[in-house]
């Protein structure tokens, strides 16, 4: 398993991810319905947004998946923010960074996995939009287009809750 790496701008991604204020809070509506509906239009067990901290990954909304947060480390998260494009992993037994990670080998046996990157206005990239089956699958580009548009949602949202602390 290759670990999570780090952008060259970690320090200034923390320091935007955390003036969000949205880490460790409650649960909340809007963001849950997002994670909601994209597992419902995916047609997948497990959604969630997420947020890629220091040492962790912090799950804003979750379906499908008894936890909140998880080590960096072994995020396919926190593989996804390294780049602004949506990252797909069609069979997670197959790719050399993901075959021998807990959440493959073991619950919630992650097969496929595809991580829209939330990027803020400053570029800086705080989280994903995922979505993940325990079967290999394919996305088509419509799919990555209603993923991408649900992640502009999540965006907002976030923005939304900048604007108003």
């Amino acid at each position: 398993m290759m670990k999570a790496p780090r952008p060259g701008n970690d320090v200034e991604r923390l320091h935007a991810l955390r003036a969000l204020l949205l880490l460790d809070t409650p649960p909340e509506e809007r963001f849950d319905r997002i994670a909601a509906f994209a597992a419902s239009e995916f047609n997948v067990p497990m959604a969630m947004v997420s947020l890629v901290d220091e040492n962790r990954q912090w799950l804003k909304a979750q379906v499908g998946v008894s936890f909140c947060e998880t080590d960096r480390d072994t995020s396919f998260c926190g593989h996804a923010i390294m780049a602004p494009a949506t990252m797909v992993v069609p069979d997670a037994t197959r790719d050399p960074r993901f075959a021998d990670n807990p959440f493959v080998t073991g619950e919630p046996f992650v097969r496929f996995y595809a991580g829209a990157p939330l990027s803020l206005p400053s570029g800086d990239i705080v989280g994903t939009l995922c979505v993940m089956d325990t079967q290999p699958r394919q996305m088509d580009r419509i799919d990555l287009a209603i993923l991408g548009a649900l992640r502009a949602l999540v965006v907002e949202e976030l923005q939304r809750r900048e604007a108003a602390t």
